[in-house]
Formats: C-alpha cells, structure tokens, sequence
C-alpha cells in the first residue's frame, strides 16, 4: 500500500508499516517535529517549554533526580536554580492554575541503589508542595515503567530514550573530559548519547492521553486534558525539522491482571526491516532481541537486500548488563556476521577523540528515508512485551520529509565521526553506500566494530536462556520456557526466507 503525501506537496512513495492497531496505537498530526540530539539540546528545550506552561505539566519516566541541573557550568554544589526540582517548585508556587504531575517507576532496589535511592528519595523533596509527585508500581513483578514522555499543556511532547537525571547531559562532541558532566557528588560521568523527539498539535494531545492513562493505572485518580490557552511552548530555539508529518504512536505493555499484551513496538521492528530497500540503521543501547537478529539475517541473505549498520555501546557500563545483556549480543553479532555473505553488515561502537568510550543510550531506527523512529524501546525481549515502552514514528509521505529522514541519519553518523551530515550525505551520495561513506571520513577511527569476546560455558548459558531480558509475565522466572519460545521465533523467521 502506498501512501502519496500531502496535496500540492512534492510526494514519494511509501511503503505503510504504520497500521493502527497493529504495528501502532494511533497516528496523529504534528503540525512540527524535531530531533534532539544528546541531551544539551533536550534540557534546553525541556526549560524553554516548562518556562512556557500553562496549565500542566506531566511527566512519566523510568527515573528522575530533582538534582539534575539543565544547563550544568561545572560547579557541583547543590542549590542551583536550574536543578529540574527547583524549576518546578517555583512554577508551581507561581502559577495557580498550573497542575504538575510527575509519575515515576518504583525501581527495584539494585537500580533504587544505583540511583543514590532517587527517585524515592524525591518524594521528599516536593512534599508540602503543589507538585504531585508519585512512584509508579503497577507492572508484574521484575518488569519496570520505562516510558519517558514529557507534555506541556498538551500542546508540545518529548518523548525518547533520556530521562531527567544527574548522568545524561553531554554534548554532541562527546569530549573527553568535560567538566558540565558533572553529577552530585563532583564525580564527572561518562560521555552518553541521546536523542528525543519533540512534536506538537494532536501527538502532543494523544501523549498526554497516554501519561494520563498510565496516572489514573498507577494513582487511580482520572485526570481531565488542561483547557486551552494561547500560549505556545514549543521552544524558540529549536527548529522545526518536519512540518504537518503524522506520527504513529506505539507501545508496550505486559498482559497483566486481565489486560492485553500490547507489543505495538516488537511489531513495528518486524515490519520495518522486511519492508527496508537500501538501508537500515539502528542506534540502540542493547541488542538481544533473537527475533530482531534473525529478521536483519534474513535480509543480510538477500543478494540485494539492504545494508544494516547498528551503533551500540562498546561494554555497558553496568556489570548486570555486561553479564547478561553483553554476551546475548555478542551471540546474536556473530549471527549476523555468518549471515554477511554480501559484505552489508557493520555494528560499531562510538569512542571520543581520545579513545574513551561513548554511552549509547538513544533507541532509534531509521530505513532508507523513509521511515524514522525514536522512543524508549530497546532492541531486546523486555521492551517487546514485559516492560512499559512509547516511541514515535514517522514515514516520509513528501520529499521534504523523506530528506529529513535522511538528513537526521546522516547528522548522527556525521556526529560520531566528528564530521557535518552535510559531508557524511555528500560522501554517501559519491560512494553509492553508508557504509562505505563512514568507512571513507572514519580516518580518526572514532567509530571502531564491536567485536564480541570469547564465551565461557558460563556465558553460554547465561546467552542462551537471556537471562535479565524476560519476553513476558509468562517466561519472566522462567528462562527454560524464555529459551523455547524465542527458539521458535527465530525459526519461524527464518522460515519465511523462501
């Protein structure tokens, strides 16, 4: 099915994996849409639209620490006015008619710990105040609320991979040292990479029907969308990268006390990659999803099937994730290469200027230029079926929209490499190949492969049972069920090749 765009508008064509019910929720106008990249752009916007608010602010996140500072200088004593707690606090004690509603998961306590026990501790800090702040606990057992959504008034949305904490802000150079990195305790946190998508009009209203939905599950308190007013949050300094583009909207969510499982999310990865042409590029802090691999492997056996590029972090920097999450990738990496009889695979990993290593955190994929996606959702089991995920999509219906598709791929290899988009599209357009045109400007070496280690019999184990990445409620404490079902999958994908 095709889709031709916009009347009067330059069209291209469209393949719809966009389905409502299906593949997403809804799909809705945004009469704007931008991507923000690394969280100096996203903080910056994050004020800029909270300076503007009206009516309400709601936020739902997987963590959250009133301390984070959103144009950090480097100094890191606590009390700064622009600490996310205290912008806040002041809104709502200077603004009556301002509702401020923050929902935040209540971790289990390894992560709780990690987090110097915020977000709990912040109930603390907002008490007594007009800001309602609450823990969210209504997931199964082990699963965790990983949303991460931001409206204002329902009038502009955030929605991606970063959340409002005290080790995500960076820059789109990524420096060595950076002393704005600068977390709590005056330690100086990794260099990280982040991206967001900021919409307005109807997706901003239909993300805050959805963080409304997930308030009344988690608070049993129903909420009313805010009245309209004639204000426009949407932050000067951010320009707009699409105009009158429809976004799709879509989820996870477990099956869990007599609900549906909603794998909107796991859908939409599977139908994305069978419908890719010339390229798939994927950005994304885990890969372990069997069922993801082996789609990519299908296409990696097509003599002219496109190429794939994944950008990971080189190790994680949790010794949970290198345990568990690491050695499954590692697994599913050398399945890929196996599958690479045509030379289109490549799966890199980020480094500064001097070698140190780049935290992937954005969860993002984008075909030919044609379809984009950025939200929450890691490629693995979890964010397929047990855990809480929202991530927008667009399909280029116009030229123009198509170009920002490109533009936006291209600006992000262009970043790791050091380099403008603007050269990264020049040279991909010479070259004929994505990969050939990171391969050409990576004289600095500042996208390396990732390269998986040797496993142990203990890393085998852990690998083949996806320990810590459950599919759903039924397999969560069942690694044994966990390895026949994703077996399963993993054939009935690869018997579609013929």
């Amino acid at each position: 099915m095709l889709n031709a765009g916009a009347p009067g508008a330059a069209c291209v064509a469209v393949m719809t994996v966009l389905i409502p019910g299906e593949t997403c929720w809804r799909e809705v106008q945004a009469g704007r849409a931008a991507f923000l990249v690394d969280v100096e752009a996203y903080f910056s916007a994050v004020y800029a639209a909270l300076s503007a608010a009206r009516r309400s602010i709601l936020l739902i996140g997987w963590g959250f620490d009133p301390r984070t500072r959103l144009f950090p200088d480097g100094e890191g004593d606590a009390g700064h006015p622009d600490e996310v707690g205290q912008v806040l606090l002041n809104l709502a004690r200077t603004r009556p008619d301002l509702d401020v509603r923050v929902l935040i998961w209540r971790s289990a306590f390894p992560i709780n710990a990690s987090q110097e026990f915020f977000p709990h501790r912040a109930r603390r800090w907002f008490k007594g105040s007009r800001v309602h702040f609450r823990l969210d606990d209504m997931i199964p057992y082990g699963a965790c609320h990983h949303q991460k959504v931001l409206v204002i008034d329902d009038k502009v949305a955030f929605c991606g991979g970063a959340d409002l904490g005290v080790d995500r802000w960076d820059t789109p150079r990524h420096l060595d040292e950076d002393s704005r990195r600068l977390m709590p305790d005056h330690q100086e946190h990794p260099a990280r990479h982040e991206v967001m998508m900021l919409v307005e009009g109807d997706a901003a209203r239909a993300l805050g029907d959805l963080a409304r939905e997930r308030w009344f599950r988690a608070c049993g308190e129903r909420l009313s969308p805010p009245g309209d007013t004639a204000s426009d949050p949407w932050p000067d300094a951010v320009p707009a990268h699409m105009t009158n583009a429809q976004v799709a909207i879509s989820r996870t969510e477990p099956a869990w006390r007599g609900a549906p499982l909603v794998d909107e999310v796991r859908r939409l990865n599977r139908a994305a990659i069978a419908s890719a042409t010339s390229t798939i590029y994927l950005e994304n802090q885990y890969f372990t999803a069997p069922g993801v691999a082996e789609a990519l492997a299908v296409r990696l056996a097509e003599p002219d099937g496109p190429e794939v590029v994944l950008v990971s972090t080189g190790e994680s920097p949790s010794w949970f994730d290198r345990a568990t999450m690491d050695r499954t990738r590692a697994i599913l990496i050398w399945r890929l290469q196996a599958a690479d009889v045509y030379g289109r695979f490549r799966a890199w990993r980020p480094m500064t200027r001097g070698g140190k290593t780049v935290i992937v955190h954005s969860k993002l994929g984008v075909i030919d230029e044609r379809l984009v996606w950025v939200g929450s959702a890691n490629l693995n089991n979890r964010s397929g079926g047990f855990d809480t995920e929202c991530q927008l999509a667009v399909a280029g219906r116009t030229l123009d929209q198509s170009q920002a598709i490109g533009a936006f791929r291209d600006r992000l290899l262009g970043h790791f490499l050091g380099a403008t988009g603007e050269a990264v599209t020049r040279t991909r357009l010479e070259r004929g190949s994505l990969i050939a045109a990171v391969e050409a400007l990576n004289g600095e070496r500042r996208l390396a492969p990732i390269t998986p280690r040797r496993m142990t019999a203990a890393g085998r184990y852990i690998a083949e049972r996806r320990l810590g990445d459950p599919c759903g409620v039924g397999d969560s404490w069942r690694p044994g069920r966990r390895k026949l079902l994703l077996d399963a999958e993993v054939r009935e994908i690869a018997a579609r090749r013929g």
